[in-house]
């Protein structure tokens, strides 16, 4: 599938659409505006891909608003180089966008179907993460500590695990809340023990699920 013309017109569209709604950070900007989100979702959503709404991508899960990813990215303020733990892959745009922000990104997904397309897709398009299939809620404790960690689901709670796998100094973004509201909590570590929070509004995800799911 290409990236066409009209493609590129309607990123630019969708660039000025989460401008509008308070995203300023310009390289955010110029990521949503390089990634092409079509490419990312089925052939049926196609015509939709540079709507600013969530969409289905199978297994239950969708692939985020666009706004949504460029609010959580901007509240992890991320600098090149930096290592950051995406908790959910899902399409895979999400991580698109921090690598284009300059980030190693190591990313976990529950979904094998999942897992297993989006192997394919990203480095595809030139994205190479390091990608894992497990269960999100254990993080990845061997590749620990991590600057920056972002979970793409619905968390009732801050699991401790991923706590403890934040260095400190640095920032997880992650939607606290039961079904259909969460609040988009930044944390900070500021100590061993000492962790900052603070809330940004509210948003709907996909409930967060611990364990894995082979797709049978």
């Amino acid at each position: 599938m290409e990236d066409t013309f009209r493609h590129k017109g309607l990123r630019k569209k969708l660039v000025e659409t989460v401008k509008k709604k308070g995203i300023r950070d310009k390289k955010i900007l110029e990521a949503i505006n390089k990634v092409p989100r079509h490419l990312f979702m089925d052939t049926g959503f196609i015509n939709f891909a540079y709507k600013d709404q969530a969409f289905p991508i199978g297994e239950g899960q969708t692939i985020s608003q666009p706004y949504t990813v460029a609010c959580q990215t901007q509240l992890l303020d991320i600098q090149r180089h930096e290592k950051v733990l995406e908790i959910g892959t899902g399409s895979g745009y999400q991580a698109a966008i921090l690598m284009e922000l300059g980030a190693r990104v190591y990313t976990i997904e529950r979904h094998r179907n999942l897992f297993l397309k989006v192997q394919t897709l990203l480095p595809g398009l030139g994205y190479r993460p390091n990608f894992f299939y497990g269960d999100g809620f254990k993080g990845l404790p061997s590749f620990a500590p991590f600057d920056k960690i972002l979970i793409t689901a619905a968390a009732t709670y801050v699991p401790e695990e991923l706590l403890k796998q934040l260095k400190v100094g640095g920032r997880m973004v992650v939607p606290v809340g039961g079904m259909g509201y969460q609040e988009m909590t930044l944390i900070i570590r500021k100590g061993e023990n000492d962790y900052e929070r603070s809330n940004h509004g509210g948003f709907v995800f996909v409930p967060m699920v611990s364990g894995t799911s082979n797709g049978k």
